[in-house]
């Protein structure tokens, strides 16, 4: 390619994911990892692959994300997470794309493709979503969110027509886990902004957010596996609220 990409990465105890996510990231010119101090075999596995590994500590998702393109040593940044593994056909076009000599745009959404106990999703929001992950750091960033970052550009954003998988979680272990993780995390943001709940918009909140994804958005459709998803992001949508609710008491 005329136009060097940085693959980057950030991890934590990703041992069962992470080389099936480097084995379609190899062609890339450089992969830069920067790891929470795991205790399990990321960083040896990533080092077999060849990866720049940096180890810091996790303070929150848009901060870590931000260091990370900071170590990266080439201007495009292709953001993938340690769960998600690129499709032939979408390197082979970012590989077109990057070997023109003027590359059109300086930024591109990937499609997404979700992933959830084994199943693709073929119905609802979560089919196929582009997402912002390959961009010039000289134009374009994440934002320093404790959780759900995203990359921040103005501009026009190309596309491309292949896809990623994410492969969000694999158990009902892996679920509790992420869902208690990011409640947490949301609701030190929100505390630190000074956010507020009430005990009538918690009482709602499950049944209303568990409708609108299983039959509003689809998910009915994507079978057991689409309403086990369903009721996660239902849970996730109180545990936040209640999360923040007992950190509001601890600091009156």
């Amino acid at each position: 390619m005329l136009h060097k990409i940085s693959a980057a990465i950030i991890t934590l105890n990703e041992e069962v994911n992470i080389a099936r996510t480097l084995e379609q990231l190899t062609w890339c010119d450089e992969i830069v990892v920067v790891d929470s101090f795991s205790s399990d075999k990321t960083v040896e596995i990533c080092k077999e692959y060849g990866c720049i590994v940096h180890q810091r500590k996790f303070n929150g998702y848009g901060e870590q994300k931000l260091f990370l393109v900071s170590k990266c040593s080439n201007n495009w940044i292709l953001s993938i997470d340690a769960d998600e593994v690129l499709t032939n056909e979408l390197i082979n076009e970012i590989q077109e794309e990057f070997s023109k000599k003027t590359i059109p745009f300086k930024a591109y959404n990937l499609n997404r493709k979700h992933v959830y106990l084994g199943r693709i999703f073929k119905f609802g929001r979560l089919r196929n979503t582009p997402i912002l992950r390959l961009f010039n750091k000289s134009y374009a960033n994440f934002t320093n969110k404790t959780v759900h970052e995203t990359v921040s550009y103005n501009g026009i954003v190309g596309k491309f027509k292949g896809y990623f998988l994410h492969y969000t979680a694999n158990s009902i272990e892996k679920i509790s886990y992420k869902k208690n993780r990011y409640a947490n995390l949301v609701a030190e943001e929100y505390a630190k902004k000074g956010k507020k709940t009430n005990f009538p918009q918690l009482l709602f909140k499950y049944p209303y957010t568990f409708i609108k994804e299983y039959l509003f958005r689809g998910n009915f459709l994507n079978g057991y596996e689409g309403y086990v998803w369903s009721v996660y992001l239902a849970e996730y949508s109180v545990l936040k609220y209640l999360k923040l609710r007992e950190k509001n008491k601890l600091n009156q």
